[in-house]
């Protein structure tokens, strides 16, 4: 598979993660998927305005720029997705002299609030599927009190829901 989702040199490619490289890869696919639709359109367009005689006006290229903007389009919204989990899952993959920022084991203060909520609610997901544990759990969380600050109480009404 050709991947140019992403503008990448071949070092930095090869410094991805596994979970990266599943990401990229998922995002070509769906680039690709969306190129081929793209080209399937076109070859339709031709055929129908063939059948009514007028294949060679300029309306066939009118319609081939309205597709193929439409499927920029589709690609650009693709790219931008996969630059931000990128950007996410690159966040764990940092650290410091404690090693890899890990919560709760190494929190990273560097994040924002908001971040700090996805990464608190992320380790919260994994610990256990009982959403009564996870919450109980939770509730007992001293650091994500101070971690959190205004969004503890969110992420608290979060869990809840799941109970």
């Amino acid at each position: 598979m050709v991947i140019d989702i992403v503008d990448m040199s071949d070092e930095a490619y090869q410094n991805l993660s596994p979970v990266q490289l599943a990401m990229v890869r998922a995002a070509q696919a769906k680039k690709n998927d969306i190129e081929s639709e793209r080209d399937n359109e076109k070859q339709e367009t031709f055929l129908l305005l063939l059948a009514q005689g007028v294949a060679r006006s300029s309306m066939l290229q009118s319609r081939y720029e309205e597709i193929d903007k439409a499927a920029e389009e589709k690609v650009s919204v693709v790219r931008e997705d996969l630059n931000h989990q990128l950007a996410y899952e690159s966040i764990g993959s940092e650290g410091n002299e404690n090693g890899p920022y890990r919560y709760p084991e190494n929190p990273n203060y560097s994040l924002s609030n908001s971040q700090r909520f996805l990464v608190v609610r992320q380790y919260y997901m994994g610990v256990t599927t009982n959403a009564e544990a996870r919450l109980q759990a939770y509730a007992m969380d001293t650091l994500a009190r101070s971690y959190l600050g205004e969004f503890y109480q969110t992420l608290y009404e979060l869990l809840a829901s799941y109970c």
